[in-house]
């Protein structure tokens, strides 16, 4: 049960605190007030859409909060499972979303995703709008409801798993029954790609290493020229002038001089090891020199194999960067898929028996399925019939009407959600014969429909709460007042929130909220706000004439005296 909302910068509400009670609360105003504002913003607690559009022009963020009592066991499962306590058997939600179009949500103070809200939301407060109402309209949803009255909504939903895989089981063997010719080609194909990449023999890394000898060899009279010099710097040519014979006259001179001057023995001894150092590297030059032979024919061989490695890098290695990984990545995929088609007769016999195990499985479940709708369709027929009479549709007939899909003895079609078609009827006048509701019904007998429907599911549903945005469209009079009459016994097991510009409906609420749009200056502003007393007759008066005349406040008065509202 929703106790208390507290809504801060949304849309046109700059601030709000409102305190609920149990029962029948009417939430009433002049059209354009903002009634439907105080509903959205609930929504958006709830995990609804959250938009920069909802915050209040000139902020920075609109903010939405609200303490619920809770009242099933589902709500309390949900917040163990997610480690969230409540206190004192309640919790508080609050929501917040910014100018940048960021959300973020908090479930017991305990940050939450959108997804986890709207999941724990579903167990506190059903909202019914029009949106919802034309749902009467798609008969895809009459099924939905007959199952959720039925009390079999999970075992429909396993029945979808279950169909999904026949499904799935049935396109594999579709796939599987291309022709042969197809299936031949195929395996040549991927028997010739693994002939061609084991008869190279790839080794790991090898076309790094053979990019690097062909670049040596293919730069051979460069590299030569490059060696021939580097030796000619450390020896010198005839006349000397070489590095080494240089180092050799420092080697001797040095060494006689920090014999008279011991404080140069340290530059004596960095020149020896510098010498040496030298005489190492020019040795290893030489040596250098002495292996580099030029091979045309080892080069060749070197161009051929990354010419072969290349080839196959294009053709098995991927893209973008094709590897020799990559090759053999793919050999193994077309072992595997070789080895699939090498077993399509066995594997499709297997497939064959699975999918005859399967099809008995969903036939066998369609029909229990089916069975308790056909129950449950009859039920459901006299139960909106019964509310309906109440709602001022006395001679009105309804029917769930359940249609076998087409399909033969041996293996019945179905769909995702078992064998049945299923559509509501209605006849709203005697003699008249039962027609689909979708394209019948007036906007005020759709109303009444979903109320009675609303009614009679609310008994199997555990949510406390259920919110009703101008369900009175297209009604008055009589039927208006069976309507309040309705939504207020309703309210003995539920708490009901109802937006509603009738009065004849308000006056049966046992507390009602006044919604009022005013302007300060160039500021709009929808303030919120209870009415008792006088100030409820007042407001049961506008709705009743639009002033506040004598006449008007005492017909507001009685109304309420007789209806109860005070």
């Amino acid at each position: 049960m929703l106790e208390e909302l507290d809504i801060k910068n949304f849309a046109l509400i700059d601030s709000a605190h409102l305190e609920f009670e149990k029962g029948f609360t009417v939430l009433s105003g002049e059209t354009g007030a903002g009634k439907s504002i105080l509903i959205g913003s609930l929504a958006f607690l709830l995990g609804g859409k959250a938009g920069v559009e909802q915050i209040r022009s000139g902020t920075t963020e609109a903010q939405v909060s609200g303490v619920f009592f809770l009242e099933n066991k589902e709500a309390f499962e949900w917040l163990s499972e997610h480690g969230i306590e409540s206190e004192e058997n309640r919790i508080l939600l609050r929501r917040i979303i910014r100018d940048s179009g960021k959300s973020s949500a908090w479930i017991g103070g305990v940050p939450v995703t959108k997804a986890d809200l709207l999941s724990f939301s579903s167990f506190l407060v059903d909202i019914h709008g029009q949106h919802e109402q034309q749902s009467l309209m798609k008969v895809s949803e009459h099924r939905r409801y007959l199952d959720i009255y039925a009390d079999i909504v999970e075992e429909v939903q396993a029945f979808t798993v279950l169909y999904s895989r026949l499904v799935e089981k049935r396109r594999l063997l579709d796939s599987m029954n291309t022709n042969d010719t197809e299936r031949n080609n195929r395996m040549e194909i991927l028997s010739f790609a693994i002939g061609e990449i084991d008869d190279a023999k790839i080794k790991d890394g090898e076309d790094a290493e053979l990019e690097a000898e062909e670049k040596k060899l293919s730069s051979f009279e460069k590299l030569y020229s490059d060696i021939e010099e580097v030796n000619a710097v450390f020896d010198g040519d005839e006349g000397g002038g070489g590095v080494l014979p240089l180092l050799r006259r420092l080697k001797s001179v040095v060494p006689h001089a920090s014999s008279l001057d011991s404080s140069l023995e340290p530059l004596d001894g960095r020149l020896q090891s510098a010498f040496y150092e030298i005489d190492d590297i020019a040795q290893e030059f030489r040596h250098y020199a002495q292996t580099l032979v030029f091979d045309p024919e080892h080069l060749a061989a070197v161009q051929d194999r990354l010419e072969l490695l290349n080839r196959l890098k294009k053709k098995y290695g991927g893209n973008p960067n094709p590897s020799l990984e990559a090759v053999m990545a793919y050999r193994k995929s077309a072992e595997e898929e070789l080895a699939r088609l090498g077993g399509f007769s066995e594997d499709r016999s297997a497939l064959q028996q699975e999918i005859a195990v399967l099809e008995k499985q969903v036939y066998a479940s369609a029909r229990q399925i089916s069975s308790k709708r056909k129950a449950a369709s009859e039920k459901m027929s006299l139960a909106v019939e019964e509310i309906l009479k109440k709602l001022g549709m006395k001679n009105t007939v309804f029917r769930v009407n359940l249609a076998e899909k087409s399909g033969d003895s041996m293996v019945q079609k179905c769909g995702p959600y078992g064998m049945d078609d299923i559509e509501f009827l209605i006849s709203a006048n005697p003699g008249s014969p039962l027609l689909p509701l979708a394209r019948i019904a007036s906007g005020g007998e759709l109303s009444r429909v979903m109320l009675a429907m609303k009614t009679i599911l609310s008994a199997a549903d555990t949510v406390g709460t259920l919110v009703f945005d101008e369900i009175d469209t297209g009604i008055g009079g009589e039927i208006a007042v069976a309507l309040g009459d309705h939504m207020k016994k309703l309210a003995s097991q539920k708490q009901i929130l109802c937006i509603t510009h009738l009065a004849s409906i308000a006056v049966y609420a046992d507390n009602q909220i006044k919604i009022q749009k005013g302007v300060d200056g160039s500021s709009t502003s929808t303030k919120v706000f209870p009415v008792t007393g006088q100030d409820r007759v007042r407001e049961i008066a506008r709705m009743l004439s639009g002033d506040e005349s004598s006449a008007s406040l005492e017909h507001a008065a009685s109304m309420l005296q007789k209806y109860g509202g005070l």
